[in-house]
């Protein structure tokens, strides 16, 4: 069984009143969301070492397009930390729980070629995408509206991403 991420529980986390999931689903919520938080955080470091290693004839436009994949999915993991320690819990972004959590793909280290990092970076686009969906429902089903919206803004996004990652495979 895995390691678990921070327990809400734990000294330093708060339980705030007055939020719509109950204490139950918080603590589930916060959990689900620093595991959000983990592959985030790996899938924003993917995109950086995409966007510093791409070579190629398509390099200008790989390596804006990885830096906007980068800064966009930093911004989500920003409102994924956030909104674990709204919760009542701490956010967990540091690398070596990262690096023990995330459930994206690895990164494939020596990489240089254009098309072989559109594909690495369209794998762990499209499995972040698939993890962030059940989290929608899971924010739904314990009544947490602001959850399940700040999660379907991510989804939403990363689709977006993915599409205009996509463009480029076989161009």
């Amino acid at each position: 069984m895995r390691a678990t991420l921070q327990d809400p529980g734990a000294p330093g986390a708060t339980q705030p009143k007055g939020r719509e999931a109950g204490a139950g689903s918080r603590a589930e919520l916060i959990k689900s969301l620093n595991q959000q938080l983990a592959d985030a955080i790996d899938l924003q470091l993917q995109a950086k070492q995409a966007h510093w290693n791409v070579k190629g004839a398509k390099f200008s436009a790989l390596h804006e397009l990885f830096e906007q994949v980068a800064v966009n999915v930093a911004h989500h993991a920003d409102l994924i930390a956030e909104r674990a320690v709204q919760l009542g819990g701490l956010a967990d972004g540091v690398v070596s729980v990262v690096a023990k959590h995330s459930d994206l793909p690895g990164f494939p280290a020596r990489i240089t070629a254009g098309p072989d990092h559109v594909r690495a970076i369209a794998g762990a686009l499209s499995a972040f995408g698939a993890k962030t969906r059940p989290g929608i429902v899971e924010a739904e089903e314990a009544g947490d509206a602001v959850t399940a919206d700040i999660l379907t803004e991510i989804s939403r996004d990363v689709d977006k991403l993915l599409w205009l990652v996509e463009a480029h495979v076989d161009a």
